[in-house]
């Protein structure tokens, strides 16, 4: 071996064990080489974790997770549960979303199970319990400045025909609307998959629900995951109803985990929302692919790999 060789070799080793080197106390540290060269950095769409995602890296606090996710590069959150929180832990949290400056993502109107499965019917019980609890919906939103709820119309009553049906949901949404207009909020009507009992099944329903509404606090939020499930043609469908989606939620499908974990080919669905200029909330509804650290720090990954694909 010549000295030109020699001394090229003995770089190229040398510049191995410093990698190397590196890797194994980033390792240490907790994060992967891929993680922690983009900790900090935002994303290109806004994606929001909810509490428990990253538990194994920040501990039980939510307001630890929060954190966490901020240091991540994420800039907001969502909270299902947040309308069942003490007026005490709403405040922390919005008061911390307000300090790191994230936003709140959606959280459920959340009345209990008598409206949820009875808008449907018309009856005014029900109706005035939905009210009710948009009501206090108001007041919680205030507390982190958040903008969309969540609502399910319910299930689909086989005694009475669908025409009344929908006509009783579209009265129920206009009192909704009624509610939350005047403070700049948005329910999201929710297609799902759970069950093929609810009303509604595939997004051109929810479309035709708020045509109906015709408010502008009355929009669609499209979740990816349930309508890979119930009707496909995820782009086609998208566009068709574009003009009221107004929140969309990201899951996997089979597994409902973070995205390369199924079919769905996140990829170029991002690349069409970014290209679509879609300013709202991504909302991260799926579970962890792998236990523990790892199965955190690859959820991590994942959104990095798919959403660098839009730089």
């Amino acid at each position: 071996m010549n000295r030109i060789d020699f001394l090229r070799n003995s770089l190229v080793a040398t510049g191995a064990v410093i990698a190397g080197s590196s890797m194994q106390a980033t390792a240490a540290e907790g994060n992967s080489p891929a993680v922690a060269n983009m900790a900090g950095k935002t994303f290109n769409l806004d994606y929001a974790p909810h509490q428990g995602m990253f538990r194994a890296h920040a501990g039980d606090s939510f307001l630890d997770q929060i954190q966490y996710m901020y240091d991540q590069g994420f800039r907001s959150i969502e909270d299902n549960g947040f309308l069942g929180r003490s007026v005490e832990e709403q405040t922390k949290i919005g008061n911390l979303l307000s300090k790191l400056g994230m936003r709140m993502g959606v959280f459920v109107v959340d009345g209990g199970d008598n409206w949820k499965t009875s808008l449907t019917t018309g009856k005014k019980e029900f109706k005035d319990k939905f009210v009710e609890t948009c009501k206090r919906s108001v007041e919680a939103a205030k507390r982190c400045n958040a903008k969309w709820l969540t609502v399910v119309p319910g299930f689909y009553e086989r005694n009475i025909p669908y025409g009344n049906q929908f006509a009783n949901v579209v009265d129920a949404m206009r009192a909704g609307a009624e509610i939350f207009e005047p403070h700049g909020l948005v329910m999201v009507l929710e297609t799902l998959s759970d069950t093929p009992d609810l009303f509604l099944q595939q997004t051109h329903e929810t479309f035709a629900v708020c045509k109906a509404v015709q408010s502008p606090s009355c929009k669609i939020l499209y979740d990816i995951y349930h309508m890979q499930k119930t009707e496909g043609q995820l782009i086609v469908n998208m566009d068709r109803c574009w003009d009221e989606i107004a929140y969309i939620q990201i899951g996997d499908n089979p597994g409902r985990n973070e995205p390369t974990t199924g079919e769905i080919n996140y990829k170029n669905l991002f690349k069409h929302i970014h290209k679509k200029g879609f300013k709202g909330v991504m909302g991260m509804e799926h579970g962890n692919s792998r236990p523990g650290k790892d199965g955190e720090l690859r959820v991590i990954e994942a959104y990095r790999e798919t959403d660098n694909f839009l730089s």
